[in-house]
């Protein structure tokens, strides 16, 4: 504006980066290990002569992206071969013991319980089934004490610890000992290996000690975990019929609603269900998915639960009706495609059946009875149970007669057995695998686990199909990141996998819990979908390739968010993908085309690599493999730098290492070298650093290598392992690295963090030195009242009351202004000039605005049943990227009538603007532009209904076992006797049947 004269602000600016660029040039060099080619600054420290040693050895390569996610999925698929392979010995030690076990019912046999071990009584003697179980921290189990000698028993609370059944199973699979301990000899990388028992009781080795919770309670039931139920059923297409009528009042209907819940437990996402409440007509629980089946997974079976507290009982019942409907259902489905295209299954939850409806069966299910029909018989009485087994028999089901709250759980599972019949019959050992997830009662951490049934061989039970149960592995998610080759991969670029489902087994962006730190877990963090993340895919093409196992490249522009959120990075990525063999997997690699395209190389003497990579500066990123230490016992105590020595000089060449990456890691340390001493001779000058404010330089390099240097004592997080931003990761690069390869180069990086009110940073490069506060508002304010004026008089600086300064950077975040009273970050000054963000930016362009959509990332708080529950949402808010080519920008806005002017100048060689506005006009009303997520509201009914119905792409599993010739149909259901009428009936059909 004509009125404004910023001719001394502007030399301010300058005078600004000159000082900065002085101090920074005292404390580091300017290697940049960000690009091919690297600049200087300033060469005090004989960096530039070191690297020009080298400079002919040096070359750039280009990334080949297919080749990286062929050899990355070699290397999974090796890994879960093994896990694999020892689940597999498991199963087969099994079911020999058992093949040799004679069952005893007044079998008499101690064994280490799970919650009783190690617990006493108040004379001070073992308590029975506990006993002295010896445990030892070890942190290759989280630091848990455990015994990796033995294994432990945990039994459901509602089961008696020495019921018959129980004592029995738990006696043959102590043969299982044996195999635990001989599996973790040959793969020292495994970590929990597990039995879980048809009866009910979980053998885990190594063994630990459980706690219950505060009611004197453990809930877990092994039979109700997905790696289960995955691998004991095949998947299934499944219509839960529910009874309303009058009848069911009261404590019944309680009944039925936990028996329905009970049955969704065991529902997976290989599954499709639906629910209908009937009497004396057909209610659908979501009146929406009117006739047709949806995926079991956890969003959706929440959904229906919150349904079941609607229901109420009035009426008489048509049970026929509602037979019907569900056949129906299940046929027309099928028919799709869309479903499990396996399995089929009516649940019918009533308190009675007046007839068989053999009329019904006759029309949709006789004589094939593809779908299999459970009945379960709620309250006490038993005048309607001969009718309910019949049905149960004809029709290759289970009867099972519910009395009370507490027997829902036990004969629920009793279908699964049924379920499994045919798959035990034909004896198929299905490898499953299960979709990221943390079992808490099991492992804190995130996991896949690799499960496989176990039969018995018993030729008298062969066509009972029993089912002994499932044994399986878990395998840490860590563990796989581990393998990814990260300095492959560039600065941007990372590397996924899902599952045939579509869901994010491994993704950057897959943040299962609330906070860092914190065991609450989002909700269906464990069925993220691969749309949710790389959501600018909209019509999920590099998805639907993934999910149908395909191998192929997919291009497209991206925004990335870093800095927990806050800050938006736009670039295009270039993708690669490809199948995990002998899983239901799929992995990709993202490479970024500009840093992630190219690799820089260089070779050095090993002498002289591991001379500089010894040196107490530097330090190689905890979370990359350089050296496999964990696959062998005798390495695990090794550090990376030992583990590298001893591979590099053949005394330990058993050693599994990647020699490029360690070649590599080693030529940046020597050509880095320099920098210690230099910066400690800057640490003995107190002289020389007495005024500048700075407090820590430091270094990265592609390698994971880094380099720090203290210059006065500090106490904080900034580039520790507390620190997970600002360290090199399994799936990124610290933060300071990434915004520096933003920036053109010969740039600089200001910042200031989120988490801490002491101090705040300046980071330059992939180079950064870290200064106080106060020092950098000195430097900005003293460059701010410089006037070149020449009796000194200026027409105007930031002293005048007439002007508001700030100093904000490439995202809009303020680093300085004159209201600081205090020490401040970004957190709390963005809010304090709204009117600055809001109508500046957005209004000039010179920052780009963007609403950027997240869905999942945050969470509304809704009451069901008295409690508070966190259900996922989509949000959006608002972010600000700078357009480069917008030096300076000034305007004019109007504020409640009244018109301000303000300028907008870029500080050369830095990503930092100041902003100069006037003060006339009384702007205080304007909201504050924040970042607080916004809840996208689907007003639309039919909106929130499409997204019910709506089903991505899919892979369904391969193996199918839905019914078996040789199956016993007679083992139906043992809670009554047939009456001999009913007997007569039957026997016929299942005679004809047997037949064929």
């Amino acid at each position: 504006p004509p009125n404004m004269d910023f001719s001394n602000l502007r030399n301010g600016l300058i005078s600004l980066e000159i000082s900065l660029r002085l101090n920074y040039a005292l404390h580091v060099t300017g290697h940049t290990a960000v690009a091919p080619v690297s600049a200087t600054l300033y060469d005090s420290s004989g960096y530039f002569q070191k690297y020009k040693e080298f400079e002919k050895s040096v070359r750039v390569e280009e990334i080949d992206g297919m080749k990286v996610v062929k050899n990355l999925a070699v290397k999974m698929e090796e890994m879960f071969r093994r896990k694999a392979e020892a689940t597999r010995r498991l199963v087969e030690a099994a079911e020999e013991a058992h093949h040799q076990h004679e069952e005893n019912p007044d079998l008499q046999y101690e064994y280490f319980n799970a919650v009783l071990i190690n617990e006493v009584d108040e004379e001070g003697n073992n308590v029975e089934l506990g006993g002295e179980f010896i445990l030892e921290p070890s942190d290759h189990f989280n630091n848990l004490s455990v015994n990796l000698s033995l294994s432990v028993v945990q039994v459901p609370t509602n089961m008696y610890n020495k019921d018959p059944d129980i004592v029995n199973g738990v006696y043959w699979s102590e043969a299982l000992n044996k195999v635990f301990v001989d599996n973790f000899e040959r793969d020292p990388t495994l970590i929990w290996q597990y039995f879980g028992s048809a009866k009910g009781f979980f053998r885990q080795y190594p063994g630990v000690k459980w706690h219950p919770d505060e009611h004197g309670v453990i809930g877990f039931d092994c039979r109700n975990r997905k790696w289960y139920i995955q691998a004991a059923t095949s998947p299934k297409d499944v219509v839960i019929l529910v009874d309303v009528s009058g009848s069911m009042k009261g404590l019944r209907l309680t009944i039925a609603r936990q028996t329905v819940s009970s049955i969704l437990d065991t529902l997976g996402d290989d599954d499709f269900f639906n629910i209908i409440a009937y009497n004396q007509e057909i209610h659908y629980v979501e009146p929406c998915l009117n006739g047709t089946l949806v995926r079991a997974d956890r969003t959706n079976k929440d959904h229906f639960r919150e349904h079941l507290d609607k229901l109420f009982a009035k009426g008489i019942g048509l049970l026929g009706d509602a037979l019907t409907e569900a056949f129906m259902i299940l046929s027309d489905f099928n028919q799709t495609g869309r479903g499990s295209v396996c399995s089929q299954a009516i649940m019918l939850v009533t308190d009675g059946a007046t007839e068989m409806y053999d009329d019904v069966f006759e029309k949709y299910n006789w004589p094939e009875r593809k779908v299999r029909l459970f009945p379960y018989l709620i309250g006490r009485e038993s005048a309607f149970a001969d009718n309910l087994k019949w049905m149960a028999c004809a029709n290759k089901g289970y009867f099972s007669q519910i009395s009370t709250l507490a027997d829902v759980q036990e004969n629920v599972m009793r279908y699964l057995h049924v379920m499994s019949r045919p798959k035990v019959i034909d004896h198929e050992h299905d490898t499953v695998w299960t979709e990221a997830y943390v079992d808490s009662a099991v492992s804190p951490t995130l996991t896949t686990t690799v499960a496989m049934p176990v039969f018995s061989t018993k030729n008298e039970t062969k066509n009972q199909g029993i089912l002994l149960g499932v044994v399986g592995t878990d395998i840490p998610l860590q563990e796989l990141m581990k393998l990814i080759p990260k300095h492959m991969l560039g600065i941007h670029g990372y590397a996924f996998a899902i599952t045939n489902n579509g869901y994010i087994l491994i993704h950057p962006d897959l943040r299962p819990l609330y906070q860092e730190g914190q065991k609450r877990r989002k909700p269906n963090y464990s069925s993220v979908d691969l749309s949710e993340v790389e959501w600018e895919d909209k019509d999920g093409i590099l998805r639907n390739a993934m999910v149908n196992r395909r191998t192929g490249t997919f291009s497209m522009e991206v925004k990335k968010t870093v800095d927990r959120g806050r800050r938006v990075l736009k670039m295009h990525n270039d993708y690669y993908y490809t199948d995990i063999k002998g899983t239901p997997f799929s992995v990709g690699v993202a490479l970024s085309r500009g840093h992630g395209k190219y690799f820089f190389r260089g070779n050095v003497s090993l002498e002289a690599g591991l001379r500089d990579l010894e040196q107490p500066d530097v330090a190689l990123a905890d979370e990359w493999t350089y050296c496999n230490i964990e696959e062998e016992h005798e390495h695990r105590h090794l550090t990376q730098i030992q583990a590298i020595k001893l591979f590099m000089t053949g005394r330990r060449p058993h050693l599994k290492c990647d020699r490029e990456l360690i070649q590599e890691v080693l030529f940046d340390a020597v050509v880095t070298a320099p920098l210690e001493a230099y910066w400690t001779g800057l640490a003995l000058n107190k002289s020389e650093n007495s005024d500048k404010g700075v407090e820590i330089a430091f270094l990265g390099t592609r390698t994971g290598l880094s380099r720090t240097n203290l210059f006065v004592p500090v106490d904080q997080d900034f580039l520790t392992a507390e620190d997970k931003e600002g360290v090199f990761n399994a799936d990124h690069f610290p933060l300071w690295y990434k915004r520096a390869a933003e920036q053109v180069p010969g740039t600089f990086v200001y910042s200031i963090p989120f988490s801490t009110a002491h101090f705040c940073l300046v980071l330059l490069s992939a180079v950064g030195i870290q200064m106080k506060l106060e020092y950098f508002q000195k430097k900005f304010w003293t460059a701010c009242r410089q006037c070149t004026a020449l009796d000194g008089k200026c027409s105007i600086s930031c002293d005048n009351e007439d002007i508001n300064c700030y100093l904000i950077d490439n995202n809009g975040f303020i680093l300085v202004t004159e209201e600081q009273s205090q020490v401040l970050c970004a957190t709390k000054l963005h809010q304090r000039i709204s009117f600055a963000l809001k109508n500046v930016f957005r209004l000039n362009q010179l920052l780009s605005y963007l609403d950027f959509d997240l869905p999942l990332s945050s969470v509304n708080i809704s009451r069901s049943r008295g409690k508070t529950m966190m259900v996922p949402c989509d949000t959006e808010y608002p972010a600000f990227v700078s357009e480069r080519t917008i030096k300076e920008t000034t305007g004019n806005i109007e504020c409640g009538g009244c018109i301000r002017s303000f300028v907008i100048q870029q500080i050369p060689s830095s990503n930092l603007f100041m902003v100069v506005v006037d003060n006339k006009c009384d702007c205080s009303s304007a909201p504050p532009v924040t970042m607080d997520p916004i809840e996208i509201i689907y007003i639309l009914s039919s909106l929130k209904c499409e997204r019910l119905k709506y089903q991505k792409d899919r892979k369904k599993p391969e193996s199918c076992h839905p019914f078996h010739p040789e199956e016993n149909a007679m083992e139906c259901g043992s809670a009554t006797r047939f009456s001999s009428p009913l007997a007569a009936a039957l026997l016929p059909l299942i005679t004809a049947t047997i037949s064929r």
